[in-house]
């Protein structure tokens, strides 16, 4: 039963045509409070729904303010981790819902930050690890925001990003989100070497739309089944025909040039 539970919660995230998926994170309100495009979630979320996105990634106590009630309908990550810019240590990562909040939240997944590398790696990996039992259990599908973050460490590296991928998969989690390499090969590695589907993480504000894009194509190129893109997305000047255009190419297979075209238009 518990797989059946977590086929049909996989649809409700994930494209069943293309098999891929365009998750609009926006779990950002605790590390870095009511920053530009989340101080109106459910302006926000609407935005990014009527774009095509396939699910957005909240908190547990902003459900209520990011649920519309009407219009295209989008798919519910509750995220599980929380740390502040504030911390001494924001690579520290705490358990701040369980599974079954976020089921009585009415939840499509759950997802758990992990920073592979940092001081409290070891708790972090525990915890993942109790979290993808209880979720299987129960099932929910698991995305594990995998990390290469410490001292020395370099966020971007080819190697890393496999390893950290790889943990979250042989810990049990069902989609991971990770950083993009650089370029098509790299982050091809990334991809082969990771069991379960990896989506590609949007990062910091990019400084052109077309840097955007182009990653999300060279991503979709070397095997990602999608991306997780927050602020990117809904601090763009137009959340969405980004989310559209981003849509053409992870779900369509659209060219960079193509989905340019639309966001300008």
């Amino acid at each position: 039963m518990t797989k059946i539970g977590k086929t049909i919660r996989i649809e409700r995230i994930i494209n069943r045509e293309s098999g891929n998926t365009v998750i609009v994170p926006m779990d950002h309100g605790v590390s870095m409070g009511p920053i530009e495009g989340l101080k109106n979630l459910a302006e926000t979320v609407n935005a990014v729904a009527e774009g095509g996105a396939n699910a957005v990634v909240l908190h547990k106590g902003v459900v209520g303010f990011g649920h519309r009630g009407y219009g295209r309908d989008v798919g519910l990550i509750i995220h599980l981790s929380a740390s502040t810019s504030l911390s001494p240590d924001p690579n520290e990562k705490v358990l701040v819902c369980t599974v079954e909040e976020a089921i009585k939240l009415g939840a499509d997944a759950v997802s758990v930050h992990v920073n592979v590398g940092s001081k409290t790696e070891a708790e972090q990996l525990r915890k993942l690890g109790e979290i993808s039992k209880i979720a299987a259990e129960w099932g929910m599908p698991l995305l594990a925001m995998m990390y290469p973050r410490g001292e020395g460490i370099n966020q971007f590296d080819e190697k890393a990003v496999a390893l950290a991928a790889r943990v979250g998969a042989e810990l049990g989690a069902d989609i991971i989100k990770t950083n993009f390499t650089g370029d098509v090969e790299s982050f091809r590695g990334v991809v082969e070497g990771c069991p379960v589907p990896v989506v590609v993480a949007g990062g910091p504000r990019m400084s052109s739309d077309e840097d955007i894009l182009r990653m999300v194509r060279m991503a979709m190129d070397a095997g990602a089944r999608g991306v997780a893109i927050g602020r990117n997305i809904f601090q763009a000047e137009n959340p969405t025909k980004m989310t559209r255009a981003i849509s053409m190419i992870v779900h369509d297979n659209a060219e960079v040039s193509e989905a340019l075209d639309f966001l300008k238009s």
